[in-house]
């Protein structure tokens, strides 16, 4: 049931954004003169078809993983008399410029209407108090104490844990100092702090900056579940099961995720009783040696478990924002906007090497999180749409020929020079961008099943 449910939430995802982008250009086709002669959502055996009054042939194929729009154009055979004034070739530059950036826009759009839509209900965070800082951290060695909030970072006000991290991520890969700006508890004055870093999580799959920071949310837990147990794992060998809930590890009271996972990783080949809960009140003992695995660089211990936690914050360090529906939208178009240059420096990172390509991800990872993201609640699986559309609209806009990024290229230069860039050029360009594709595609894919041993 759980793979179904991923894959039906996968198919919405993808369904919903390959339509808007590609209606973008349909839409502006038809605007423009063009005629269309067919849309295509997926790939392969159509599943359903029908044409409307103009002759498009509208088409629901069997492959959703992406979809087109076939327009009357020269470069695609013979064209009648009667449609060469509708060909997309025949109009200028500017129209033709205008239907290829009108997939992105609409991406774009979808993400504000999708994040309007979660901001109508309010916006909550909770405010970045630490909760533990851990000791020997860069962060305690900076001076962060429990109870210190973070006020600004390098500047930029954080009113939230998730402002936090997003500035934060602006460091990894980097050497220097992080600018804090904080106050103790009990206090209302304001201290610059400074955390220096070398190469900041450069090689780090997934990087967590908080926790390498040595910072802890001051969250409550009240379970923390294994959601699926590995069957090649360490932890199903002792016998931990799917559905476990972790009491206590090595006779202390499991009080936090970074806890349970500080204690996993620092004990390869070395056995940890753990008291779990099973079926109805049920308490197990199970004696696990997590195994040793490397990754980024350390030796670390592993149980082949995920994990879930329930819990909650101190209900005084919650803040909640409610908009308007005007305020909704500027507030959606805002978070957009951010999003957008947050999808582009991690782009830029990548290129220049300061962020590890391990965190590429493939078709796996975004049918995972599609269905986590379902099973969390609506808002949280419209946040995700909004954010898989920004990404789409970031990555078909970069110069890249057979994207969208790569056509917008060949009608600047030919507004430039004057003339259309050569079919040769072009077909050149198409190959190269194809097999970069392709070789991007298959590295994602492999990251994805890599994450999963």
């Amino acid at each position: 049931m759980d793979l179904l449910q991923t894959l039906f939430f996968t198919m919405i995802a993808l369904g919903v954004l390959v339509s808007f982008h590609e209606f973008g250009h349909f839409w502006v086709a038809r605007r423009c003169g063009v005629k269309v002669q067919r849309f295509s959502i997926g790939f392969g055996t159509p599943l359903l078809r029908w044409h409307d009054a103009q002759g498009t042939e509208f088409v629901l194929a069997a492959l959703p993983l992406g979809g087109y729009v076939k327009m009357v154009d020269e470069r695609e055979g013979n064209v009648s008399a009667e449609d060469l004034p509708h060909a997309f070739s025949q109009k200028s530059v500017w129209q033709r410029l205008a239907i290829v950036v009108a997939g992105p826009a609409a991406n774009f759009l979808l993400a504000v209407v999708a994040f309007w839509i979660v901001f109508l209900a309010g916006e909550r965070g909770i405010a970045p108090v630490a909760g533990s800082v851990i000791s020997g951290s860069l962060a305690e060695q900076s001076g962060f104490e429990a109870g210190s909030e973070i006020v600004a970072v390098n500047g930029h006000p954080t009113t939230t844990w998730s402002a936090v991290s997003r500035q934060l991520f602006g460091y990894i890969g980097t050497s220097g100092d992080i600018p804090f700006t904080v106050t103790y508890p009990e206090s209302s004055i304001q201290y610059d702090l400074s955390v220096p870093v070398t190469e900041w999580l450069r090689d780090a799959q997934e990087p967590s900056p908080l926790r390498e920071l040595g910072i802890t949310p001051p969250y409550k837990l009240d379970k923390l579940k294994l959601v699926t147990v590995a069957e090649d794992g360490a932890g199903f060998s002792a016998g931990l099961r799917d559905g476990d809930r972790v009491v206590t590890i090595n006779g202390q009271d499991v009080l936090s995720v970074e806890q349970f996972i500080q204690a996993i990783s620092g004990s390869a080949g070395v056995a940890v009783q753990l008291i779990v809960e099973r079926d109805e009140g049920q308490q197990l003992t199970i004696e696990a040696i997590p195994r040793l695995v490397e990754r980024d660089g350390k030796q670390l211990g592993q149980l082949g478990v995920q994990l879930s936690s329930e819990g909650s914050y101190p209900q005084e360090l919650l803040r909640n924002v409610d908009y308007s529906l005007v305020g909704a939208v500027l507030r959606a178009i805002e978070e957009t906007k951010e999003t957008s240059f947050f999808v582009l420096d991690s782009l830029a990172k990548l290129v220049v090497g300061d962020l590890s390509p391990k965190n590429i991800s493939g078709p796996i990872t975004i049918a995972k999180v599609a269905g986590d993201s379902a099973k969390s609640g609506f808002d949280n699986f419209i946040r995700f749409i909004a954010i898989l559309s920004i990404m789409l609209g970031v990555m078909n806009l970069l110069p890249i020929p057979v994207l969208d990024g790569g056509h917008i290229v060949y009608y600047l230069v030919e507004i430039i020079k004057g003339s259309p860039v050569s079919d040769g050029v072009q077909l050149v360009g198409y190959k190269i961008g194809f097999f970069m594709l392709m070789g991007l595609m298959l590295f994602a894919t492999y990251n994805d099943v890599m994450r999963s041993f």
